[in-house]
């Protein structure tokens, strides 16, 4: 899968999507294919203020438990509720309909890469 160039990475392989004051979480392909079939989902509930670099989320695959990390910190404004039933989203579709929460962007966030970035990280 191609690394969308209109997000940016962490270390963790979280994605953000910015838009205004809004942030959009997941993911990434590189993630979800190292797991393997996603079987749950514990989202963050709303109206959470997370810290950047903190976990927000659970990931449960038949492989692993793993945490997931917020790029930025904000208040959770919403979270897809679609992967309550339907979690595999996160494995057919991380940067689209896998996404994991949005945010109203606080102060702070971890260092984040762009996709050349990322793709030289994962190559290393």
């Amino acid at each position: 899968m191609t690394i969308p160039a209109d997000l940016k990475y962490t270390k963790e392989h979280e994605w953000v999507r910015i838009d205004g004051d809004t942030a959009t979480f997941g993911i990434s392909d590189h993630a979800q294919e190292a797991l393997g079939d996603i079987v749950f989902v514990e989202l963050p509930e709303i109206g959470r203020t997370i810290d950047a670099g903190e976990a927000y989320a659970v990931v449960e695959s038949v492989k692993a438990v793993s945490d997931v990390y917020a790029p930025v910190a904000g208040e959770v404004i919403e979270v897809n509720e679609a992967l309550e039933s339907e979690p595999e989203h996160v494995n057919t579709d991380p940067y689209g309909s896998g996404w994991i929460a949005k945010v109203n962007i606080g102060d702070g966030q971890v260092e984040l890469l762009t996709d050349d970035e990322y793709t030289t990280f994962l190559e290393e």
